[in-house]
């Protein structure tokens, strides 16, 4: 685990208010694996306070990429970053996919911003696995297709793809594949992740998901990002330090 000023190297707007940021530390980009996250420091002055956590989009060289949505403060100060400025980062953080599993093709379903830690797994995977990519959202704005193949795409309102949600396309199309063959790997809102539990769990195919939850210092100390655990009622795992990706099996969603 580092804290490290990264630099911004570029900064796009792929969609009304979702940002691609490509930062420089050679100490995140070199350690960090799919489904790991960083934390970002905001601002200089520590406001808002607490750290705001990102998946790691990509990876290129000593570069990494972070996509990202302006949803409150956080997100809106780290929007306004210029080429050449620094952001303290804190990473790398948490457990990532499982990139050695025997399955010969992987699933990739993403909710909205889920789509997020996809275009590094997909890197990784593109010379192992077959690779098709389930992509949901509200509308066609909210589809980012960046790094990805092979894509089906839903939307709530028909604007693109399949009318519906993302978990109603897979359940249509997943007679397409030889489901022995099959591993999936979820980034959502949890509605979502809990939908596809039960589909997974009832398909009997085997099943990773990178949850989500609010969080404060991002490795474990603050005991701030509890979720159940599937195999003791009384236990409770931590989403940063444990996770964020579970296997579904692990977890009570």
């Amino acid at each position: 685990m580092f804290i490290t000023d990264a630099i911004v190297e570029n900064k796009t707007e792929l969609e009304n208010q979702i940002f691609l940021l490509k930062l420089y530390s050679p100490e995140i980009s070199r350690n960090i694996k799919p489904g790991q996250f960083i934390n970002i420091r905001a601002s200089e002055n520590n406001f808002p306070l607490l750290r705001r956590p990102f998946s790691v989009c990509d990876v290129e060289g000593d570069y990494f990429f972070v996509m990202f949505k302006i949803y409150g403060e956080g997100t809106l100060y780290i929007s306004r970053k210029q080429n050449g400025e620094k952001i303290n980062v804190l990473g790398p953080l948490g457990n990532g996919f499982n990139l050695n599993d025997n399955s010969k093709t992987a699933l990739l379903v993403a909710g909205g911003m889920g789509s997020a830690p996809f275009s590094f797994l997909t890197k990784i995977f593109s010379d192992k696995k077959e690779i098709h990519t389930f992509i949901g959202g509200r509308s066609s704005h909210d589809v980012i297709q960046y790094g990805l193949k092979n894509i089906y795409i839903s939307t709530d309102d028909g604007s693109l793809g399949f009318k519906g949600n993302v978990i109603e396309l897979l359940k249509n199309k997943i007679n397409n594949f030889d489901k022995s063959e099959l591993k999936i790997f979820a980034c959502g809102p949890t509605p979502m992740l809990k939908a596809l539990k039960e589909f997974a769990l009832n398909e009997k195919i085997e099943c990773e998901v990178s949850t989500e939850c609010g969080m404060a210092c991002g490795f474990g100390i603050c005991q701030g990002c509890p979720i159940q655990s599937a195999n003791d009622e009384n236990k409770f795992l931590l989403v940063c330090k444990d996770g964020p990706v579970f296997n579904v099996k692990d977890i009570i969603i």
